[in-house]
Protein backbone atom coordinates (compact mmCIF):
# COMPACT_ATOMS: atom_id res chain seq x y z
CA UNK A 1 0.00 0.00 0.00
CA UNK A 2 1.41 3.21 -0.91
CA UNK A 3 1.89 5.81 1.58
CA UNK A 4 0.12 9.23 0.83
CA UNK A 5 2.43 11.26 2.76
CA UNK A 6 5.86 10.16 1.99
CA UNK A 7 8.92 11.78 3.38
CA UNK A 8 11.62 13.20 1.30
CA UNK A 9 14.58 11.39 2.51
CA UNK A 10 15.93 10.17 -0.83
CA UNK A 11 19.82 10.33 -1.13
CA UNK A 12 18.80 12.76 -4.50
CA UNK A 13 17.10 14.98 -2.52
CA UNK A 14 17.48 17.84 -0.17
CA UNK A 15 17.16 16.43 3.14
CA UNK A 16 13.91 17.15 5.35
CA UNK A 17 13.56 20.46 7.24
CA UNK A 18 12.29 20.79 10.71
CA UNK A 19 9.23 22.18 9.71
CA UNK A 20 8.71 19.16 7.36
CA UNK A 21 9.77 16.14 10.07
CA UNK A 22 7.16 18.44 13.01
CA UNK A 23 4.62 18.43 10.54
CA UNK A 24 5.08 14.53 9.74
CA UNK A 25 5.27 14.05 13.38
CA UNK A 26 2.07 15.70 14.19
CA UNK A 27 0.01 14.05 11.56
CA UNK A 28 1.61 10.41 13.12
CA UNK A 29 0.41 11.15 16.55
CA UNK A 30 -3.17 10.98 17.45
CA UNK A 31 -5.33 14.07 18.28
CA UNK A 32 -8.35 14.33 20.96
CA UNK A 33 -11.61 13.92 19.23
CA UNK A 34 -13.24 16.82 17.84
CA UNK A 35 -15.88 18.12 21.10
CA UNK A 36 -12.20 18.97 22.97
CA UNK A 37 -11.33 22.18 22.77
CA UNK A 38 -7.56 21.90 23.14
CA UNK A 39 -5.57 20.02 21.01
CA UNK A 40 -2.50 17.74 21.75
CA UNK A 41 0.85 19.59 20.19
CA UNK A 42 3.67 17.09 19.96
CA UNK A 43 6.55 17.36 22.06
CA UNK A 44 9.17 17.38 19.85
CA UNK A 45 7.19 19.86 17.38
CA UNK A 46 7.46 22.21 20.81
CA UNK A 47 10.84 21.77 21.70
CA UNK A 48 12.21 22.62 18.08
CA UNK A 49 10.21 25.80 17.80
CA UNK A 50 12.50 28.80 18.67
CA UNK A 51 11.82 31.75 21.47
CA UNK A 52 12.41 34.55 19.74
CA UNK A 53 12.59 36.32 23.15
CA UNK A 54 15.27 33.57 24.97
CA UNK A 55 17.31 33.00 22.34
CA UNK A 56 20.60 33.72 22.73
CA UNK A 57 23.49 35.25 20.14
CA UNK A 58 27.13 35.55 20.61
CA UNK A 59 28.21 38.84 21.37
CA UNK A 60 30.16 41.39 19.11
CA UNK A 61 33.47 40.27 20.81
CA UNK A 62 32.73 36.42 20.64
CA UNK A 63 32.14 37.06 17.20
CA UNK A 64 35.31 39.15 16.44
CA UNK A 65 37.60 36.13 17.79
CA UNK A 66 35.95 34.00 16.25
CA UNK A 67 36.93 35.73 12.62
CA UNK A 68 40.25 36.68 14.20
CA UNK A 69 41.29 32.73 14.78
CA UNK A 70 39.94 31.61 11.82
CA UNK A 71 42.33 30.65 9.24
CA UNK A 72 42.15 33.40 6.92
CA UNK A 73 44.71 35.07 4.60
CA UNK A 74 45.67 38.03 6.94
CA UNK A 75 45.35 35.48 10.14
CA UNK A 76 47.75 32.86 8.37
CA UNK A 77 50.47 36.07 7.25
CA UNK A 78 50.44 37.29 10.14
CA UNK A 79 51.25 34.21 11.85
CA UNK A 80 53.28 32.84 9.21
CA UNK A 81 55.59 35.74 9.84
CA UNK A 82 55.42 35.03 13.77
CA UNK A 83 56.74 32.12 12.91
CA UNK A 84 59.23 33.02 10.73
CA UNK A 85 60.58 35.49 13.62
CA UNK A 86 60.57 32.30 16.43
CA UNK A 87 62.50 30.34 14.01
CA UNK A 88 65.36 33.25 12.73
CA UNK A 89 65.66 34.30 16.48
CA UNK A 90 66.37 30.26 17.30
CA UNK A 91 69.12 30.87 14.59
CA UNK A 92 70.53 33.88 16.17
CA UNK A 93 70.93 32.23 19.36
CA UNK A 94 72.87 29.14 17.53
CA UNK A 95 75.53 31.49 15.63
CA UNK A 96 76.04 33.49 18.42
CA UNK A 97 79.18 31.21 20.13
CA UNK A 98 78.86 33.07 23.82
CA UNK A 99 75.13 32.77 24.13
CA UNK A 100 75.63 29.12 23.32
CA UNK A 101 78.38 28.90 25.63
CA UNK A 102 76.07 29.62 28.31
CA UNK A 103 74.04 26.43 27.49
CA UNK A 104 76.61 24.53 28.67
CA UNK A 105 75.93 25.12 32.23
CA UNK A 106 72.57 25.43 31.52
CA UNK A 107 71.46 23.07 34.17
CA UNK A 108 73.64 24.76 36.47
CA UNK A 109 72.44 28.43 36.03
CA UNK A 110 69.41 28.50 33.41
CA UNK A 111 69.27 32.21 33.98
CA UNK A 112 72.46 33.31 31.99
CA UNK A 113 71.25 30.96 29.25
CA UNK A 114 67.24 32.68 28.91
CA UNK A 115 69.15 36.42 29.64
CA UNK A 116 72.31 35.86 27.06
CA UNK A 117 69.37 34.70 24.83
CA UNK A 118 66.74 37.61 24.84
CA UNK A 119 69.50 40.09 24.82
CA UNK A 120 71.13 38.90 21.55
CA UNK A 121 67.77 38.36 20.23
CA UNK A 122 65.90 41.41 21.59
CA UNK A 123 68.65 43.33 20.30
CA UNK A 124 68.45 42.37 16.53
CA UNK A 125 65.16 42.33 16.36
CA UNK A 126 65.64 46.19 17.78
CA UNK A 127 67.71 46.93 15.32
CA UNK A 128 66.04 45.87 12.70
CA UNK A 129 62.63 47.67 13.36
CA UNK A 130 65.17 50.84 14.04
CA UNK A 131 66.49 50.27 10.58
CA UNK A 132 63.24 49.81 8.90
CA UNK A 133 60.69 51.43 10.22
CA UNK A 134 62.04 54.47 13.30
CA UNK A 135 64.72 55.01 15.61
CA UNK A 136 63.54 56.85 18.87
CA UNK A 137 67.32 58.28 19.56
CA UNK A 138 67.73 59.92 15.94
CA UNK A 139 68.12 63.81 16.20
CA UNK A 140 67.38 65.50 13.30
CA UNK A 141 64.66 65.14 10.30
CA UNK A 142 67.72 63.23 8.43
CA UNK A 143 68.34 60.74 10.85
CA UNK A 144 64.79 60.05 11.93
CA UNK A 145 63.11 59.89 8.44
CA UNK A 146 66.27 57.36 6.95
CA UNK A 147 64.87 54.14 8.28
CA UNK A 148 61.78 54.56 6.04
CA UNK A 149 63.39 55.93 3.59
CA UNK A 150 65.37 52.87 3.12
CA UNK A 151 62.52 50.62 2.96
CA UNK A 152 60.71 52.96 0.58
CA UNK A 153 63.83 52.57 -2.10
CA UNK A 154 64.56 49.01 -1.59
CA UNK A 155 60.09 48.37 -2.23
CA UNK A 156 60.26 50.47 -5.14
CA UNK A 157 61.28 48.00 -7.83
CA UNK A 158 60.06 44.99 -6.08
CA UNK A 159 56.40 46.74 -5.91
CA UNK A 160 57.06 46.37 -9.90
CA UNK A 161 58.53 43.04 -10.35
CA UNK A 162 55.82 41.50 -7.75
CA UNK A 163 53.17 42.79 -10.10
CA UNK A 164 54.58 41.65 -13.20
CA UNK A 165 54.97 37.90 -11.75
CA UNK A 166 51.18 38.46 -10.10
CA UNK A 167 49.72 39.43 -13.36
CA UNK A 168 50.88 36.47 -14.97
CA UNK A 169 49.87 34.45 -12.40
CA UNK A 170 46.02 35.59 -12.27
CA UNK A 171 46.17 35.15 -16.19
CA UNK A 172 47.35 31.50 -15.45
CA UNK A 173 51.03 31.88 -16.37
CA UNK A 174 54.46 31.24 -14.66
CA UNK A 175 56.53 34.47 -15.51
CA UNK A 176 60.10 33.42 -14.20
CA UNK A 177 61.47 35.93 -16.70
CA UNK A 178 61.17 39.21 -14.66
CA UNK A 179 64.49 39.40 -13.49
CA UNK A 180 65.86 39.39 -17.35
CA UNK A 181 63.10 41.74 -18.09
CA UNK A 182 64.44 43.89 -16.11
CA UNK A 183 67.66 43.62 -16.95
CA UNK A 184 66.76 44.68 -20.63
CA UNK A 185 64.88 47.50 -19.20
CA UNK A 186 67.95 49.03 -17.00
CA UNK A 187 69.71 48.89 -20.33
CA UNK A 188 67.77 50.66 -22.52
CA UNK A 189 66.66 53.20 -19.96
CA UNK A 190 70.67 53.88 -18.57
CA UNK A 191 71.24 54.48 -22.64
CA UNK A 192 68.49 56.85 -22.95
CA UNK A 193 69.56 58.23 -19.70
CA UNK A 194 73.12 59.49 -20.49
CA UNK A 195 72.93 59.09 -24.59
CA UNK A 196 69.91 61.58 -25.35
CA UNK A 197 70.55 65.27 -24.63
CA UNK A 198 66.88 66.12 -23.89
CA UNK A 199 65.54 68.58 -21.35
CA UNK A 200 64.24 67.51 -17.60
CA UNK A 201 60.58 66.10 -17.68
CA UNK A 202 61.12 64.84 -21.29
CA UNK A 203 64.11 63.14 -20.70
CA UNK A 204 62.96 61.01 -17.64
CA UNK A 205 59.80 60.14 -19.53
CA UNK A 206 61.41 58.98 -22.47
CA UNK A 207 63.94 57.00 -20.14
CA UNK A 208 61.30 55.51 -18.62
CA UNK A 209 59.51 54.93 -21.83
CA UNK A 210 62.34 53.42 -23.02
CA UNK A 211 62.91 50.81 -20.05
CA UNK A 212 59.20 49.64 -19.67
CA UNK A 213 59.17 49.31 -23.89
CA UNK A 214 62.17 46.97 -23.24
CA UNK A 215 60.50 44.87 -20.94
CA UNK A 216 57.33 44.55 -22.70
CA UNK A 217 59.56 43.47 -25.51
CA UNK A 218 61.25 40.78 -23.34
CA UNK A 219 57.56 40.00 -22.36
CA UNK A 220 56.43 39.49 -25.77
CA UNK A 221 58.97 36.89 -26.97
CA UNK A 222 57.69 34.27 -24.13
CA UNK A 223 54.39 34.83 -24.64
CA UNK A 224 53.99 34.82 -28.49
CA UNK A 225 56.09 31.63 -28.41
CA UNK A 226 53.53 30.02 -25.99
CA UNK A 227 50.60 31.38 -28.08
CA UNK A 228 51.46 29.89 -31.03
CA UNK A 229 53.93 27.34 -30.42
CA UNK A 230 52.91 26.33 -26.90
CA UNK A 231 56.22 26.61 -25.85
CA UNK A 232 56.76 26.50 -21.90
CA UNK A 233 56.76 30.21 -20.66
CA UNK A 234 58.81 28.86 -17.41
CA UNK A 235 61.73 27.47 -19.81
CA UNK A 236 61.18 30.59 -22.22
CA UNK A 237 61.79 32.63 -19.79
CA UNK A 238 64.73 31.16 -17.95
CA UNK A 239 66.56 31.15 -20.99
CA UNK A 240 65.46 34.45 -21.93
CA UNK A 241 66.61 35.53 -18.23
CA UNK A 242 70.37 34.03 -18.94
CA UNK A 243 70.26 36.22 -22.84
CA UNK A 244 69.66 39.24 -21.16
CA UNK A 245 72.39 38.87 -18.05
CA UNK A 246 74.98 38.26 -20.64
CA UNK A 247 73.77 41.19 -23.39
CA UNK A 248 74.14 43.40 -19.97
CA UNK A 249 77.92 42.53 -19.63
CA UNK A 250 78.53 42.84 -23.45
CA UNK A 251 77.32 45.93 -23.71
CA UNK A 252 78.30 47.54 -20.78
CA UNK A 253 82.28 47.59 -22.25
CA UNK A 254 81.50 48.65 -25.66
CA UNK A 255 82.65 52.06 -26.97
CA UNK A 256 79.99 54.72 -26.09
CA UNK A 257 78.62 52.97 -23.50
CA UNK A 258 81.63 52.39 -21.22
CA UNK A 259 82.92 55.01 -18.81
CA UNK A 260 85.94 56.28 -20.54
CA UNK A 261 87.66 57.54 -17.13
CA UNK A 262 87.36 54.11 -15.85
CA UNK A 263 88.92 50.73 -16.48
CA UNK A 264 86.31 48.28 -15.10
CA UNK A 265 83.12 47.28 -16.37
CA UNK A 266 80.76 50.08 -15.94
CA UNK A 267 78.63 52.42 -17.99
CA UNK A 268 78.81 56.31 -18.28
CA UNK A 269 76.62 58.18 -15.92
CA UNK A 270 73.01 58.85 -16.06
CA UNK A 271 72.53 62.57 -16.46
CA UNK A 272 70.69 64.10 -13.72
CA UNK A 273 67.75 65.09 -16.31
CA UNK A 274 66.80 61.49 -16.56
CA UNK A 275 66.68 60.67 -12.52
CA UNK A 276 63.64 60.29 -10.68
CA UNK A 277 63.78 63.55 -8.10
CA UNK A 278 64.00 62.52 -4.63
CA UNK A 279 60.83 62.96 -2.08
CA UNK A 280 62.76 64.28 1.09
CA UNK A 281 65.82 66.11 -0.09
CA UNK A 282 69.03 65.43 -1.61
CA UNK A 283 70.05 63.70 1.62
CA UNK A 284 67.42 60.78 1.39
CA UNK A 285 67.47 58.64 -1.29
CA UNK A 286 63.38 57.76 -1.25
CA UNK A 287 62.63 58.83 -4.73
CA UNK A 288 59.17 59.36 -6.97
CA UNK A 289 59.92 55.72 -8.03
CA UNK A 290 57.62 54.50 -5.28
CA UNK A 291 54.80 56.92 -6.16
CA UNK A 292 54.79 55.09 -9.53
CA UNK A 293 54.69 51.73 -7.77
CA UNK A 294 51.40 53.35 -6.16
CA UNK A 295 49.67 54.15 -8.95
CA UNK A 296 50.71 50.85 -10.71
CA UNK A 297 49.46 48.74 -7.93
CA UNK A 298 46.02 50.90 -8.16
CA UNK A 299 46.43 50.43 -11.85
CA UNK A 300 46.79 46.90 -12.25
CA UNK A 301 43.92 46.36 -9.52
CA UNK A 302 41.50 48.42 -11.76
CA UNK A 303 42.51 46.26 -14.62
CA UNK A 304 42.29 43.08 -12.80
CA UNK A 305 38.51 43.88 -11.49
CA UNK A 306 37.11 46.40 -13.47
CA UNK A 307 38.00 46.15 -16.99
CA UNK A 308 36.87 43.79 -19.79
CA UNK A 309 40.77 42.64 -20.52
CA UNK A 310 40.94 42.13 -16.80
CA UNK A 311 37.70 39.84 -17.18
CA UNK A 312 39.13 37.55 -19.67
CA UNK A 313 42.26 37.76 -18.03
CA UNK A 314 41.22 35.80 -15.16
CA UNK A 315 38.97 33.97 -17.13
CA UNK A 316 41.82 32.27 -18.67
CA UNK A 317 43.74 32.10 -15.73
CA UNK A 318 41.12 29.97 -14.36
CA UNK A 319 40.17 27.74 -17.21
CA UNK A 320 41.31 28.40 -20.59
CA UNK A 321 39.53 25.85 -22.16
CA UNK A 322 35.96 27.05 -21.16
CA UNK A 323 37.38 30.75 -22.11
CA UNK A 324 37.86 29.70 -25.17
CA UNK A 325 34.44 28.30 -25.88
CA UNK A 326 33.00 31.35 -24.05
CA UNK A 327 34.35 33.10 -27.44
CA UNK A 328 37.89 34.73 -25.85
CA UNK A 329 40.54 34.84 -27.55
CA UNK A 330 43.46 32.91 -25.38
CA UNK A 331 46.49 33.65 -28.01
CA UNK A 332 45.70 37.47 -27.60
CA UNK A 333 45.44 36.95 -23.63
CA UNK A 334 48.49 35.04 -23.22
CA UNK A 335 50.09 37.84 -25.22
CA UNK A 336 48.88 40.73 -23.85
CA UNK A 337 49.20 38.98 -20.06
CA UNK A 338 53.24 38.56 -20.89
CA UNK A 339 53.54 42.23 -22.50
CA UNK A 340 51.90 43.94 -19.38
CA UNK A 341 54.45 42.10 -17.36
CA UNK A 342 57.20 42.61 -18.90
CA UNK A 343 56.58 45.98 -19.18
CA UNK A 344 55.84 46.23 -14.88
CA UNK A 345 59.20 44.51 -14.59
CA UNK A 346 60.58 47.18 -16.92
CA UNK A 347 59.42 49.61 -15.05
CA UNK A 348 61.17 47.83 -11.81
CA UNK A 349 64.62 48.25 -13.08
CA UNK A 350 64.18 51.29 -15.01
CA UNK A 351 63.73 52.98 -11.24
CA UNK A 352 66.82 50.80 -10.59
CA UNK A 353 69.55 52.70 -12.49
CA UNK A 354 67.01 56.15 -12.95
CA UNK A 355 66.51 56.44 -8.93
CA UNK A 356 69.10 56.36 -6.45
CA UNK A 357 70.33 52.80 -6.46
CA UNK A 358 72.74 53.41 -9.23
CA UNK A 359 73.38 55.80 -11.57
CA UNK A 360 75.23 53.58 -14.00
CA UNK A 361 75.24 50.21 -15.62
CA UNK A 362 77.35 47.45 -13.99
CA UNK A 363 76.85 43.72 -14.00
CA UNK A 364 75.17 43.75 -10.95
CA UNK A 365 72.68 46.32 -11.46
CA UNK A 366 69.83 44.91 -11.20
CA UNK A 367 70.79 42.78 -7.89
CA UNK A 368 68.22 40.21 -7.37
CA UNK A 369 64.83 42.31 -7.95
CA UNK A 370 63.12 39.90 -10.55
CA UNK A 371 63.47 36.77 -8.41
CA UNK A 372 62.81 38.87 -5.07
CA UNK A 373 59.16 39.70 -7.25
CA UNK A 374 58.36 36.11 -6.89
CA UNK A 375 58.27 35.63 -3.00
CA UNK A 376 56.89 39.46 -3.17
CA UNK A 377 53.98 38.07 -5.32
CA UNK A 378 53.53 34.85 -3.41
CA UNK A 379 53.67 36.45 -0.16
CA UNK A 380 50.84 39.13 -1.86
CA UNK A 381 48.98 36.53 -2.41
CA UNK A 382 49.11 37.31 -6.50
CA UNK A 383 46.61 40.30 -5.51
CA UNK A 384 48.06 44.06 -6.17
CA UNK A 385 47.43 45.35 -2.56
CA UNK A 386 48.73 42.59 -1.30
CA UNK A 387 52.17 42.82 -3.90
CA UNK A 388 52.57 46.30 -2.31
CA UNK A 389 52.08 45.16 1.37
CA UNK A 390 54.67 42.87 1.13
CA UNK A 391 57.05 44.56 -0.86
CA UNK A 392 57.11 47.15 2.01
CA UNK A 393 57.92 43.94 3.91
CA UNK A 394 60.84 42.79 2.00
CA UNK A 395 62.00 46.51 1.66
CA UNK A 396 61.68 46.89 5.61
CA UNK A 397 63.71 43.65 5.83
CA UNK A 398 66.75 44.45 3.68
CA UNK A 399 66.63 47.81 5.45
CA UNK A 400 66.67 46.88 9.19
CA UNK A 401 69.42 44.06 7.93
CA UNK A 402 71.70 46.17 6.70
CA UNK A 403 71.71 47.77 10.19
CA UNK A 404 71.12 44.35 12.30
CA UNK A 405 74.45 43.48 10.04
CA UNK A 406 76.42 46.71 11.67
CA UNK A 407 75.09 46.87 15.08
CA UNK A 408 74.71 43.70 16.40
CA UNK A 409 76.86 41.51 14.40
CA UNK A 410 73.97 39.30 12.44
CA UNK A 411 74.54 38.25 9.28
CA UNK A 412 72.32 40.00 6.27
CA UNK A 413 71.79 35.87 4.61
CA UNK A 414 70.05 36.14 8.01
CA UNK A 415 67.98 38.38 6.61
CA UNK A 416 67.71 36.59 3.47
CA UNK A 417 66.35 32.89 5.54
CA UNK A 418 63.74 35.37 7.15
CA UNK A 419 62.25 35.95 4.22
CA UNK A 420 62.56 32.22 2.71
CA UNK A 421 60.76 31.10 5.99
CA UNK A 422 57.74 33.69 5.76
CA UNK A 423 56.91 32.40 2.22
CA UNK A 424 57.33 28.83 3.28
CA UNK A 425 54.88 29.35 6.06
CA UNK A 426 52.68 31.21 3.91
CA UNK A 427 52.76 27.97 1.04
CA UNK A 428 51.68 26.09 3.91
CA UNK A 429 48.63 27.17 5.65
CA UNK A 430 47.71 23.69 6.86
CA UNK A 431 50.81 23.71 8.92
CA UNK A 432 50.47 26.89 10.12
CA UNK A 433 46.46 26.33 11.28
CA UNK A 434 47.85 23.03 12.38
CA UNK A 435 50.67 24.59 15.06
CA UNK A 436 48.05 27.41 15.73
CA UNK A 437 44.80 25.37 15.91
CA UNK A 438 42.63 27.48 14.06
CA UNK A 439 39.48 26.73 12.42
CA UNK A 440 39.61 23.93 9.61
CA UNK A 441 36.60 25.29 8.15
CA UNK A 442 38.13 28.13 7.07
CA UNK A 443 41.32 26.72 6.42
CA UNK A 444 40.15 24.21 3.88
CA UNK A 445 38.77 27.25 1.46
CA UNK A 446 42.45 29.06 2.11
CA UNK A 447 43.85 26.26 0.76
CA UNK A 448 41.78 25.77 -2.59
CA UNK A 449 41.84 29.23 -2.96
CA UNK A 450 46.46 29.19 -2.82
CA UNK A 451 45.61 26.18 -5.59
CA UNK A 452 43.58 28.48 -7.57
CA UNK A 453 46.27 31.16 -7.84
CA UNK A 454 43.40 33.02 -5.81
Amino acid sequence: MTNPNPVSGSPDKEPATEAQESLSEARATPTQPAGDTEQTVPATATAKRPDPAGESRPGMGRMFLDNLWAANTVTVTVLAVLLAMVVGAVLIIVSDPEVLATYSYITARPTDALNASWTVVSEAYANLFKGAIFDPDAVGFTAVMSPISETLTYAAPLVFTGLSVALAFRGGLFNIGAQGQATIAVILAAVAGFALPLPPVVHLLVALIAGALGGALWGFIPGILKARAGAHEVINTIMLNYVAVYFLSWIIVQNGVQNPNRSDAISKPVDSSAQLPRLLGDDLRVHAGILLAVAATWFIAWLLNRSTLGFELRAVGANPDAARTAGISVTKTYVLVMVFAGMLAGLGGSTMVLGTTATALTPLVIAQIGFDGILVALLGRVKPWGVLLAALLFGALQAGGNRMQSYSGISLELVTVLQALIVIFIAAPALVKTIFQLRAARAARLQTSLAKGW
